[in-house]
């Protein structure tokens, strides 16, 4: 394969973002590397499972999509619908690509990557690719967190084709945010009764900021299914351990209590940074995420971005997509006059005036009077 100044490594929503940018300013000597398709991790998701940020057409009154990851375009407008499935939105990103031209090298899986003075060489199963930089946006969804002893023996919820498919029965969902939450209400909508493990309480999940709470649309949704009775909450004991009794499941918890599961146990437990793959090249903060500059830049390695959901700083959380896509631009443009390369301040524009280029991190609290 052959070089290039800049590698993005992973074909999702930041990667073809970040793309989508380096093309508009005509920067084209770039390749975005990924190890399935366009999409993939969304083409993965449970064939019922929705984005939880709705898509809305906004854009003559200065709101874009918020599942947009680029101006001009419009999730909601292309499929008609507020909350898109998994399968679309891999298909919005598929259309994207294909649309702006972006190059990409699908089925490209990458080993390793070590830095060098001069740049980076990556380790793929088509040979070595050098770069002066490399931007990683691997996400999250393909590193499922099992933290508890066992934990393999439960089903991760990332790894449930379509919840329709589960037997009917009674189950136990493990864990307190969204993921759990959506397995739940998922479950009771086929007639399943469900017990929701968590180590938090429903209460506590009430913060204005759907990054450290549950969304409305979540929330919503799970009261329903509460009020019809398929739905009850085990609240501040977590799962200790998970063992296996014959033909069911014991789930050992942190009170002292067992309990038995006639059914596989649900994890949904969450999942960790895409970065670890890579951990030697960041250094990583209590919250279990990469430290970076305010470029985004790993504090440790020169000319390696992180881009998508595991982006931090301090107190700001960037793990919705209308938050990430709000700092490519602020990597563009550090990156690119760093190499004196002529910026298109007309692009830098648009996105600005589209809340895609957030470089000012003192105003990212959420707070709501009512």
């Amino acid at each position: 394969m052959e070089n290039n100044e800049i590698v993005i490594v992973g074909a999702g929503p930041a990667g073809i973002g970040m793309g989508i940018l380096l093309k508009k300013l005509g920067f084209e000597s770039f390749v975005i590397l990924d190890k399935g398709r366009v999409g993939a991790s969304f083409w993965q998701w449970p064939e019922e499972m929705k984005l939880i940020t709705p898509s809305f057409t906004g854009q003559g009154f200065g709101a874009l999509d918020l599942n947009a990851v680029a101006p001009g375009t419009s999730p909601a407008f292309t499929f008609q619908r507020e909350h898109l499935s998994g399968q679309e939105y891999g298909e919005y990103l598929a259309l994207l690509a294909e649309h702006f031209e972006l190059p990409l090298a699908e089925g490209t899986a990458v080993h390793k990557l070590h830095k060098h003075d001069d740049g980076f060489s990556i380790e793929t199963n088509h040979g070595i690719i050098k770069s002066k930089a490399v931007i990683w946006g691997t996400g999250e969804f393909q590193f499922p967190k099992l933290p508890f002893t066992g934990a393999e023996l439960g089903l991760h919820n990332s790894k449930v084709a379509a919840w329709r498919q589960l037997k009917k029965g009674h189950y136990y969902v493990i864990g307190g945010y969204e993921s759990a939450m959506d397995a739940a209400e998922q479950l009771a909508s086929y007639g399943s009764d469900v017990t929701v493990v968590m180590p938090n309480a429903l209460q506590e999940n009430a913060e204005a900021d759907p990054s450290r709470s549950l969304s409305p649309y979540t929330r919503e949704r799970l009261e329903q299914a509460y009020e019809k009775g398929n739905v009850q909450f085990l609240e501040h004991v977590s799962v200790r351990k998970l063992t296996t009794n014959g033909a069911a499941y014991d789930l050992h918890l942190s009170d002292g209590r067992r309990i038995r599961s006639e059914t596989r146990p649900i994890v949904a437990t969450g999942f960790h940074s895409g970065a670890e793959q890579i951990s030697r090249l960041f250094a990583w903060g209590e919250d279990g995420k990469p430290l970076l500059t305010k470029e985004d830049m790993s504090t440790k390695t020169e000319h390696l971005y992180l881009i998508g959901p595991s982006v931090r700083h301090q107190n700001a959380v960037f793990c919705f997509i209308y938050k990430f896509r709000q700092r490519f631009a602020v990597i563009a443009e550090h990156l690119l006059k760093k190499w004196d390369f002529a910026l298109d301040e007309n692009v830098l524009a648009e996105y600005r005036n589209n809340q895609m280029f957030l470089d000012d991190l003192s105003c990212c609290e959420v707070e709501c009077e009512c």
